[in-house]
């Protein structure tokens, strides 16, 4: 029970943070038109840091990660994926029509199931922080455990994932319920895009400052 409450509390607080997974899933909840249309992005995040967490409880990703090549690949694709993934939210549609009828052409914002995917994946494995992250803070916790411990302790902190951005969709879909004419889906979009994009120079400066 220890092991579960600890994974649980730490899981929390590492994700309850503004985030560009964060802001992925919960603007893919908003601009669907029906809820279920976002789970792909729901489930490819969750899945990502399932696999993360799995990975830094045991150890893997940490001898990854000490490889500087590596992490300089990762942290200069995960820039240039922010940087195109800004200009996708700043020029998203969202307009009312767009919203109140599903039957029409989907905004930009409003992605397939691949994209979502595709998405998905890339704001969870490009970003060398938040996989940092997960290998200093969850990886070193689970350093305290063994056996059945250990699992239960990685468990818990990946039920903690999915039930977050489970409940992130569902925060959007209802934003869209209540923004009938899509005024504050488009200031979050516009405001999304420029905390993605902020990320992006911070990993740049970080590459090439250090």
């Amino acid at each position: 029970m220890e092991a579960i409450l600890h994974g649980i509390l730490l899981a929390f607080g590492l994700i309850l943070p503004l985030g560009v997974q964060n802001v992925f899933v919960f603007s893919q909840g908003a601009s669907q038109p029906r809820l279920i249309r976002a789970f792909p992005a729901v489930i490819a995040a969750a899945f990502c840091d399932t696999v993360l967490i799995g990975l830094a409880v045991f150890g893997v990703s940490a001898i990854v990660l000490q490889i500087e090549m590596l992490r300089h690949l990762l942290m200069g694709a995960g820039a240039i994926f922010l940087v195109y993934m800004g200009f996708v939210l700043w020029r998203a549609s969202s307009k009312a029509s767009d919203l109140l009828q599903p039957q029409k052409k989907e905004s930009a914002q409003a992605l397939p199931f691949s994209k979502q995917i595709i998405f998905a994946v890339s704001v969870s494995l490009l970003n060398p922080h938040a996989l940092l992250d997960t290998i200093g803070v969850i990886g070193t916790s689970g350093l305290a455990y063994s056996g059945a411990d250990k699992i239960n302790f990685a468990a818990a902190c990946i039920a903690v994932s999915w039930i977050w951005f489970i409940g992130l969709a569902c925060a959007g879909a209802t934003l869209r319920r209540f923004d009938t004419h899509g005024r504050a889906l488009n200031v979050f979009n516009r405001i999304s895009a420029l905390f993605i994009w902020g990320m992006a120079l911070f990993l740049l400066w970080r590459l090439f400052v250090g």
